[in-house]
């Protein structure tokens, strides 16, 4: 038996524990939605905001639960990519990992791109090429490495948001904006802004893909999955509501820096350089998280030839795979020169919401301890995951079942041509 953290030569190292675990998920979790999310879901929910939030909480806790009992089980990297896989066959874990790597490598382009936006507008291209080089650098050095500057991350933004949620409640124009406008609840866009919202409630896969890298697994990422997102669903209505009581729905629907103009509205200008700084340290830990999972789930199908194997090695140093996170950070530079923020938020929520109906339908086949709940919490995640999907705008839809369509025609073909040679 090796010592705590050691490895056999081509598997990863054992480092996270509950704390390191959770952090990491939050910090993919709070800096996608609250700077991201929450303006373009707001333009279609209307007053059903705050509805549509708790909507995609559900769902999101659903699959969360769903997603810890199968990684106390198959504690390997991968996520759902694995799960898919031992529980209903090849198939659907290639199909969950493919919409894993193509939707989240789409993700990490918009979060570099909102480094750039908030720390330097006018090179905000060059900002997030320079981000994405970095924080790869950063994950080749391996997963202490990505730890302790996760960590360092989320203290900040924290302390960030608790300011903005004080300044706004406590300034004079709190709750005047909520009340003079934007009641109406949009009911037909309430499930569009929640599948918009769930992209935001999504970084607590991170906490599973690394489940090579995680001490006690078993243990660990059941308790890590759902304090994160319980931690990220807490950050979230405290914000949102604060915003909303100083900008009210049609203000936060119209912002494109909403944090920053609500604290300027509520009377606290000082505060919103910080804000600013505040959201491109948010976006670069959502940043770290995504190319951490997508690299790992990489480094899975790589194994299993899904993608080129060269990308399965792990450095006999850091102990990470090196060169799936070289190859991720490669195809980050070159979206990110090219990619609208917004744009991606649809198509990843698509793909994200595919990856989460597989893992739900994998726990359901998971023996039952007799509880009921080990059948109805799968199958609340299954359909909340297909009726959130189908709900974004159609744009999303079509893209997203045009690349589901694709990888499923590229797993065919490859399962034909090495059985005709």
């Amino acid at each position: 038996m090796g010592a705590p953290g050691s490895a056999r030569a081509g598997e990863l190292r054992r480092r996270l524990g509950v704390f390191d675990a959770v952090v990491i998920g939050l910090g993919s979790m709070v800096g996608a939605g609250i700077f991201v999310a929450l303006a373009p879901a707001a333009g279609v929910a209307g007053g059903g905001l705050l509805l549509a939030l708790a909507l995609a909480a559900v769902v999101a806790y659903a699959n969360a639960l769903s997603s810890a009992r199968l990684a106390a089980r198959y504690p390997r990297s991968g996520g759902t990519y694995v799960y898919g896989r031992e529980r209903l066959g090849d198939f659907w874990g290639y199909l969950a990992g493919w919409a894993f790597v193509v939707g989240k490598t789409a993700s990490c382009a918009a979060m570099a791109l909102t480094v750039g936006f908030y720390a330097w507008p006018e090179q905000a291209r060059a900002v997030a090429v320079a981000a994405v080089v970095a924080l790869t650098v950063v994950n080749h050095l391996g997963m202490r490495k990505s730890a302790w500057v996760t960590r360092g991350i989320v203290a900040v933004v924290l302390a960030v948001l608790a300011a903005v949620v004080v300044a706004n409640l406590a300034g004079g124009s709190a709750g005047r904006a909520w009340a003079a406008g934007g009641s109406d609840i949009a009911w037909g866009g309430v499930l569009q802004a929640a599948g918009l919202l769930f992209f935001a409630f999504a970084g607590y896969a991170r906490i599973a893909t690394l489940g090579e890298e995680v001490r006690d697994p078993a243990r660990t990422i059941p308790r890590a999955i759902p304090l994160a997102l319980g931690g990220a669903l807490v950050v979230y209505a405290a914000v949102a509501v604060s915003v909303l009581a100083v900008l009210g729905v049609d203000g936060l629907a119209g912002a494109t820096a909403p944090l920053a103009d609500a604290v300027d509205a509520a009377g606290a200008p000082a505060l919103v350089p910080v804000v600013r700084v505040g959201a491109a340290l948010a976006a670069l830990g959502a940043l770290l998280g995504l190319l951490l999972g997508v690299s790992r789930t990489a480094l899975a199908m790589a194994r299993d030839r899904h993608l080129p194997q060269a990308l399965a090695a792990v450095h006999p140093r850091f102990g990470v795979p090196h060169r799936a996170v070289w190859a991720v950070g490669a195809v980050v530079v070159v979206l990110a020169t090219g990619a609208d923020p917004r744009g991606a938020i649809g198509f990843s929520s698509f793909g994200v919401l595919a990856y989460y109906a597989i893992a739900n339908a994998s726990a359901w086949t998971l023996p039952s301890a007799g509880r009921r709940l080990d059948r109805v919490v799968p199958g609340v995640g299954l359909v909340g995951c297909g009726v959130l999907a189908l709900a974004l705008p159609l744009s999303s839809v079509l893209w997203g079942a045009a690349t589901l369509a694709l990888g499923a025609v590229v797993f065919g073909v490859r399962r034909r041509v090495p059985a005709r040679g």
